[in-house]
């Protein structure tokens, strides 16, 4: 699923091409996409149009664009969910899942989903530390990359939890925007097996694997983000292409790029993870 660098590309996008807009018309082709939203596909058409998207945001992995209702729409992008800029006319994608029209008749917002898994829905809005969020996610931590960020504070939860490092890492309450493959990352870069508890880890430890976590997102970010297939895009349908930097994260049997030892694969969490079998060794008494 998409990582805070792959969101934050879309979410660029859509600050460039829909904020400022006025909604003219919202077309619902397939009810999974807006399951979410419960009223159904009606009132979803009806909260947004005869409104303009004011803002494009993010948190983590949550990406949402404001109304000037005071409503938002929450993405959900789940494993191959697009936000798409098409110009009006342009054939339709064949996993068209909603269409959002504007009054200038300029290009539209297609919203494409193969596997069905993610979709839209119109939010309220709570008050979190002085930020309005989407109510669903106003409980998720800041990630690494918002400029509010607490680093103290960010170690002091990641350490407070009884759990492998890695689970500790993909929780998004206690910092948000890291999945399956910046973890991995991250974790080779500070030369940590996941399997360490976190509760065990020093400071300074800690802080340098969030810092491992936030310059790995930061370069993905700057290549696009990571793109596997063509189901992970921009807003132009274009990938990432940070998979050819990856040092760990499915790389198996491949050297390890700092001591030449293949990289490993292991059962995590109905997934995998990756490592190095050298630079970060097992834990005491670590058992598959």
């Amino acid at each position: 699923m998409p990582e805070l660098p792959e969101v934050e590309v879309v979410r660029r996008g859509l600050r460039d091409h829909v904020v400022g807009r006025h909604i003219a018309q919202v077309d619902v082709f397939h009810p999974r996409a807006i399951r979410r939203h419960v009223p159904g596909a009606v009132d979803f058409a009806a909260r947004l149009v005869g409104h303009s998207f004011t803002d494009a945001r993010r948190r983590g992995k949550y990406l949402w664009v404001d109304l000037s209702s005071g409503e938002a729409v929450l993405a959900h992008l789940g494993m191959s969910g697009q936000m798409l800029v098409q110009p009006v006319g342009a054939p339709d994608e064949k996993h068209l899942r909603v269409r959002v029209s504007f009054a200038d008749d300029g290009p539209e917002l297609r919203f494409v989903d193969q596997r069905t898994f993610g979709g839209l829905s119109v939010e309220g809005v709570t008050e979190v530390d002085g930020v309005s969020l989407p109510t669903p996610v106003a409980h998720i931590a800041r990630d690494p990359m918002d400029p509010d960020f607490d680093p103290v504070a960010a170690v002091a939860a990641l350490r407070r939890r009884r759990t492998e490092v890695k689970r500790a890492l993909l929780d998004q309450t206690v910092v948000s925007g890291i999945g399956n493959i910046y973890a991995d990352e991250a974790l080779w870069l500070a030369r940590l097996h996941w399997a360490r508890p976190a509760d065990g880890l020093s400071r300074a430890k800690a802080a340098e694997l969030l810092t491992a976590a936030t310059d790995v997102m930061d370069q993905a970010l700057r290549a696009g983000g990571t793109s596997f297939d063509a189901l992970y895009v921009n807003v132009n349908g274009q990938s990432g292409y940070f998979d050819r930097s990856l040092n760990a994260y499915g790389r198996e049997g491949e050297p390890c790029p700092r001591c030449g030892r293949p990289i490993r694969r292991e059962p995590f969490m109905n997934r995998s993870s990756f490592s190095c079998p050298r630079c970060q060794p097992h834990p005491p008494g670590f058992q598959l």
